[in-house]
């Protein structure tokens, strides 16, 4: 984490990307007390893989069909 006054925020804008990559977190400062916090962005995660999902799951005993219709019978 690095800790930087508006001064030096302004002056280093131009590097910012690079401040954030090599310090993680960026603190800027206005005499002496913290107003803002500068950190870098999440990589995004991946959608699922539905058929790896699929597989993961375990099997149910009656297929869903059968699980339906039983259950509209009851109404």
């Amino acid at each position: 984490m690095k800790e930087l006054n508006i001064r030096e925020m302004r002056a280093s804008l131009g590097q910012l990307a690079e401040l954030v990559a090599a310090e993680g977190e960026l603190v800027i400062r206005r005499r002496g007390e913290p107003i803002a916090r500068v950190l870098p962005m999440t990589q995004q995660r991946c959608p699922p893989d539905h058929a790896d999902l699929r597989q993961r799951m375990p099997l149910l005993a009656k297929a869903s069909a059968d699980l339906i219709r039983a259950e509209r019978d009851e109404r």
